[in-house]
């Protein structure tokens, strides 16, 4: 059985970064981190905001975190009653993650006598920008107890801070606090109101970083008294009357209650769920654990809009810059194409408008087509820095040079656009823009060939692939299967316009023999003849044999990177994450079991997997290979990277923790396209059982053209329906 609910007994301050990315809550608009109703910036709080950045002296851009409306403390006589300063009796967290209900309950000793403090609170995902947050008292004795709450805007932030002036204050019964952002004087504004327990009074108090109020209720021993937080969020850049909006929505909510507010946004939760609910018999911590992670994947969606991707670290805060890598094509895309295509279209359409940020970075390269962002901000911008890393002896930035050689970037974005209309059927993307770019993007990779004077092939040369240790290396396998999709794509589309009528042109026809020359002549490494390894680069064999046991060995400090010209890996046969093996899982109908088993095998033990995408590759493949046992500990990898604690949390000196959406859609991706097999076969949706051996039967839903389909997978079969649309899908074991 399911539990739906994650928890953390007794308190340890050390814990408290990390629980806050285990016990996120969001709605696509605004991630809650997990962390406790009256922590300041030491304890990294964060209300961090979708799409919109700010920059700060030399600092990175980052995603802003709004004003914190959460904030609250308890006063006793004059006593104040919080963590981590004060001793507690009892402590726990929880978190409901079928409906993304946070709650807290701490026991304190007072002088009074004990009061049990308990907090409930939610992002809404029936209303974008509204938190809504419950605190309830039980007090032991007689007495008054006082309730400061209010906004504090002294937010946490890695490179900033963001805010160059904050107005706070009150209005009508609401307290007030509005940031204004140093580089584009963008704004954020946060309105609050309480709903209060019997008489109390108040006084309201301000300055510059913080409005507060201060409540004083009378209680009574063994009595229970609930308050409710109704707090808005908008910026700037959402509606020309942000501030009035604010205002508007938590004197709506407050009107509409507590109850009602969460009764709808349970709602809307259970729609998600009979869709993308996941369940699993024989193997209740899996089934919870993908689960967990498809909540991860919900709470993210961008469904306030109809142009945004998710960032790398989703919105668990700053880190990564809030910027958008190809995760979220390679590894986030399947969940919401299968579960809510809308969704998928919205990502997709990010990239399509950010196609002039595209050109540019090529054009800024001396290169034609579009060159996408390898870390991607807002209209395109690349914020990925030419010194990425930092160096742990010397403090000085290393040289690295992500941006400049993934070139394999361009290729996501078409691999998304493709996929996207392969499973819906559907061509509105190609029209609304989606050809355009595979368009750009094919002449990008064009424009990049290398061909030898005595050779008939092109190559592409000073690149970096998805194992970052080795940097700038010629002939990187996946890289060029990837441009030559690309040229393949875009074939398909020149040929369709032409079909159509619309691009006869000499010059389309021009650019379509150039690409399909192009298609056929890209060099793609083969299988080697005795051993059946594919080189993952030209001269990877040359490099020294070692084991990562060996690399670790060699470090000299615990948080020094790996990569780079002086790495301890980047000499060594040692690699970060799938690189070969993401390629021929991509690409597996184009070869033999034995090959992709040999591959799986060799590059397994030689990969550190220093990257949350790594491991559901290599699970897929297993499936592949018919090992689904050998699958299962990739899979489990991927499902629990939000629910245990370690974990990479620095790169160099760099804060790097967060949560892992990519892992989260890599863990659905295993269990859908690994151990269900389904695939497209001749048009169809077609499914094989490939279970690992404590499951009995694995449910799930999925969209095909249109149309929602049951796939029930056991030991022996597969089997694929389409439900009737009068159904009431329920796959739920609470």
């Amino acid at each position: 059985m399911i539990s739906w609910k994650i928890e953390e007994s007794g308190y340890d301050s050390r814990k408290a970064i990390n629980l806050g990315n285990k016990f996120l809550t969001g709605n696509g608009y605004m991630g809650i981190r997990g962390t406790l109703e009256e922590y300041t910036k030491e304890q990294f709080p964060a209300v961090n905001l979708a799409g919109i950045y700010d920059q700060t002296g030399n600092g990175w851009r980052e995603p802003l975190n709004a004003p914190n409306g959460l904030y609250t403390r308890l006063l006793i006589e004059g006593e104040e009653y919080s963590l981590p300063e004060k001793d507690w009796m009892s402590h726990k967290m929880t978190l409901n993650y079928r409906y993304g209900l946070f709650g807290r309950e701490t026991v304190f000793q007072t002088k009074k006598g004990n009061i049990s403090l308990q907090t409930e609170r939610f992002a809404s995902m029936e209303e974008k920008h509204l938190i809504v947050l419950k605190t309830t008292l039980t007090p032991s004795f007689d007495g008054e107890v006082e309730v400061i709450t209010g906004i504090d805007a002294d937010v946490w932030d890695i490179n900033g801070p963001h805010y160059d002036s904050v107005d706070t204050g009150s209005l009508n019964e609401c307290l007030y606090a509005l940031g204004t952002t140093h580089e584009n004087q963008d704004q954020v504004v946060v309105f609050e109101t309480v709903g209060l327990p019997g008489k109390t009074d108040q006084m309201v108090s301000s300055d510059d970083r913080k409005v507060t109020r201060y409540i004083n209720i009378p209680v009574k021993a063994g009595g229970q008294y609930s308050l409710y937080k109704y707090i808005a969020v908008y910026t700037s850049k959402d509606c020309k009357n942000y501030k009035a909006e604010a205002e508007k929505l938590v004197l709506k909510a407050k009107e509409a209650g507590y109850e009602q507010l969460l009764s709808d946004h349970k709602s809307n939760w259970e729609e998600k769920w009979k869709v993308s609910e996941v369940s699993i018999e024989g193997d209740d911590e899996a089934m919870e654990a993908l689960n967990y992670s498809l909540y991860h994947l919900h709470s993210i969606a961008p469904r306030h809009s109809e142009s945004l991707s998710i960032a790398a670290r989703g919105l668990s805060g700053q880190t990564y810059k809030g910027a958008v890598f190809w995760d979220t094509e390679m590894f986030m895309l399947d969940f919401f194409l299968f579960t809510e295509p809308q969704v998928a279209k919205t990502l997709l359409k990010y990239r399509i408008d950010t196609l002039p940020g595209a050109r540019k970075k090529a054009e800024s390269y001396g290169f034609d087509g579009a060159f996408y962002a390898w870390e991607s901000q807002e209209g395109g911008y690349d914020a990925c820095s030419d010194y990425n890393v930092t160096d742990v002896f010397t403090g000085r930035p290393m040289r690295t040079y992500f941006k400049d050689k993934q070139i394999h970037i361009s290729a996501a974005v078409v691999y998304g656009i493709m996929r996207y209309t392969l499973f819906t059927g559907k061509r509105d993307l190609l029209s609304e823009g989606g050809a355009e770019v595979i368009l750009e993007c094919a002449k990008f990779y064009y424009s990049l060939l290398i061909r030898r004077i005595k050779e008939e092939r092109y190559e592409l040369w000073d690149v970096i692939g998805p194992d970052e240790y080795h940097e700038r290396v010629n002939n990187n396998a996946y890289t060029n299967r990837m441009a030559k999709y690309t040229f393949d794509a875009a074939v398909e589309v020149l040929k369709e316009k032409m079909a159509e009528g619309n691009e006869n042109s000499a010059q389309k026809k021009e650019l379509l023999e150039r690409l399909e020359d192009a298609a056929k002549h890209l060099y793609i490494p083969e299988p080697d003849e005795k051993t059946g390894i594919i080189e993952q680069f030209d001269g990877y064999e040359l490099l020294e044999e070692v084991s990562i046991a060996e690399v670790k060995e060699r470090l000299l400090h615990e948080k020094e990177y790996w990569g780079g010209a002086y790495g301890v890996a980047s000499h060594t046969k040692i690699i970060k994450q799938a690189d070969v093996v993401t390629m021929i899982n991509l690409f597996s109908n184009e070869y033999d079991v034995d090959t992709l088993y040999k591959n799986w095998s060799y590059y397994e033990p030689r990969t550190e997997h220093g990257s949350s995408l790594s491991a559901c590759m290599y699970s897929m493949l297993a499936c592949k290979c018919g090992m689904a046992d050998n699958a299962y500990p990739f899979f489990i990898k991927s499902a629990v990277a939000d629910l245990l604690d370690g974990g990479k949390q620095w790169a160099g000196l760099i804060y790097i923790g967060g949560t892992h959406p990519a892992a989260s859609g890599g863990a659905y991706m295993t269990a859908v396209e690994g151990f269900a097999g389904l695939r497209i076969e001749d048009g169809e949706l077609k499914a094989s059982p490939r279970l690992p051996a404590a499951w009995n039967k694995l449910s799930f839903n999925v969209y095909y053209q249109g149309d929602l389909y049951q796939i029930i997978v056991t030991k022996e079969e597969a089997q694929v329906k389409k439900c009737q649309s009068d159904i009431t899908l329920s796959l739920s074991t609470r």
